[in-house]
């Protein structure tokens, strides 16, 4: 009965969202009493999770014709397949957000541990490149995760709630039959490759059409010069093709960029957000360079000077107001929207290759293997509990991660739990790792601080006006 009941919602919702999309694809009058009836529906369903404020914000951007974000969602209905954006909202908000969010906080409370909305996993850690700075270079080239233990690890994370699914590597493509597999197993689920682009061809475009729950974040690091030096001569020349294949077959997708002391101003420039732009894509995913593993280059971590500089420019460029039509997000400087770090199964998880369970894709320490645990069991292990117990590692969400900014955190939670090393290649020790860290901590603590008490000063002040 709960199962028919589900599906029946489900059918609901899913024809809500294709009248909508089909209404603004049609360029028909979006009016003030639409929005109303769509803030409606959302405190409806959402419930406990739905904020209030957000009304103004959907109000606006569905009838502000003007509006830069207006303008974005028309462009992306316009341009993109319907059915991939009906099952990315669908899957990712009715299903994760709303049903799935139910299901895992439930469960959080009667295991006391975490329940993550969103699962990365390596189907594999071979690669066809070997990229400066990849923390999948770090585990060597050959794990795999069996078809069988992934598509169950789904199935029980499913029951738990999950339905976003990331795959990164070692270069997940590589494995695209396996991927495709578990797309059509998991049609509930929305599955996003972070992909090196170069196994993106016009056969696998017809295949994401296809299966309608598949989408792609790829790796870029700036213009042809600072990419090609990091990744290889002749990547970006595949990037551009890859970007222009999923255009012209109406697919959205999203970039990942790891910023660095030496190209964060190439991937902040107004020419490369235009270019992104121009390529069809609507997102992009910046992480801050962490050095990980026996190959890592402090040299590479941003001063505090341009960490502060991506801050900025990155709120600048996804504002309302100005900027540009693409979504930004910060994995280093947005912790406050997500309450501190998401790791630690919190909000997400990192299953490597081998089948381990990290806290984070960054944080290669476990005590759990889906080889030889179920999932539920994996997030009860003791360096989650850790993570559960300690969090926030830091009240500045400026500081939020327990191994870059609050090493000793870090330190102290493996030790206590008795992680090692998920690394097999060239283990590296937790004090190794975090005595690296160190000086990277104490430089930006100052920046941080004086950054977080700004940003507290303008949400009173906004507050007081309002």
């Amino acid at each position: 009965m709960i199962d028919l009941l589900h599906q029946g919602e489900r059918k609901v919702v899913r024809f809500a969202i294709e009248k909508a999309l089909e209404k603004v694809g049609a360029d028909k009058e979006i009016t003030e009493k639409d929005a109303e009836a769509l803030v409606k529906v959302m405190d409806k369903i959402l419930g406990v999770y739905w904020r209030p404020e957000l009304a103004d914000g959907i109000k606006k951007l569905v009838t502000d014709k003007d509006g830069k974000w207006h303008h974005y969602f028309k462009r992306m209905v316009r341009s993109c397949d319907r059915d991939i954006l009906t099952n990315f909202i669908l899957n990712v908000g009715y299903e994760g957000l709303y049903r799935g969010r139910k299901t895992s906080d439930k469960l959080a409370e009667e295991n006391d541990c975490n329940i993550p909305w969103i699962i990365l996993m390596d189907p594999t850690s071979a690669c066809n490149m070997k990229c400066k700075g990849c923390w999948a270079a770090e585990y060597g080239y050959k794990e795999n995760l069996s078809f069988e233990v992934m598509d169950r690890v789904l199935t029980e994370a499913e029951e738990m709630g999950v339905h976003y699914v990331m795959f990164t590597g070692g270069e997940p493509l590589v494995r695209k039959n396996d991927v495709l597999k578990l797309c059509e197993n998991h049609p509930e689920i929305m599955f996003q490759c972070f992909t090196n682009s170069t196994l993106i061809d016009e056969a696998f475009c017809k295949e994401m059409l296809r299966v309608k729950n598949l989408i792609m974040a790829i790796s870029i690091d700036g213009d042809e010069a600072s990419n090609d030096e990091r990744r290889g001569d002749g990547h970006y020349a595949k990037i551009e093709n890859a970007m222009r294949l999923m255009k012209e077959n109406g697919i959205p997708f999203a970039v990942s960029v790891c910023y660095t002391s030496k190209n964060y101003l190439d991937v902040t420039s107004d020419e490369f957000f235009d270019r992104l732009i121009e390529r069809g894509a609507y997102v992009a995913w910046y992480f801050h360079y962490m050095p990980v593993g026996a190959m890592a280059v402090p040299e590479l971590l941003p001063t505090p000077e341009q960490r502060l500089h991506m801050l900025k420019r990155l709120r600048e460029v996804r504002a309302g107001e100005g900027g540009k039509e693409l979504f930004c997000i910060d994995f280093q400087n947005d912790a406050e929207f997500v309450g501190g770090c998401v790791a630690g199964g919190r909000r997400y998880c990192h299953i490597n290759a081998a089948g381990y369970v990290e806290p984070c894709v960054f944080i290669h320490y476990s005590t759990a293997n889906v080889n030889e645990m179920s999932f539920l069991e994996c997030m009860q292990q003791p360096l989650f509990k850790k993570y559960h117990e300690n969090h926030p590692f830091n009240e500045n969400h400026l500081r939020p991660c327990p191994m870059l900014e609050n090493p000793e955190v870090l330190n102290r939670m493996v030790k206590e739990s008795g992680a090692v090393s998920t690394d097999h290649e060239a283990p590296e020790g937790v004090d190794t790792l975090t005595t690296r860290c160190l000086p990277y901590a104490k430089n930006w603590a100052p920046s941080a601080d004086t950054a977080w008490d700004k940003i507290q000063e303008n949400k009173q002040a906004k507050a007081a006006v309002c």
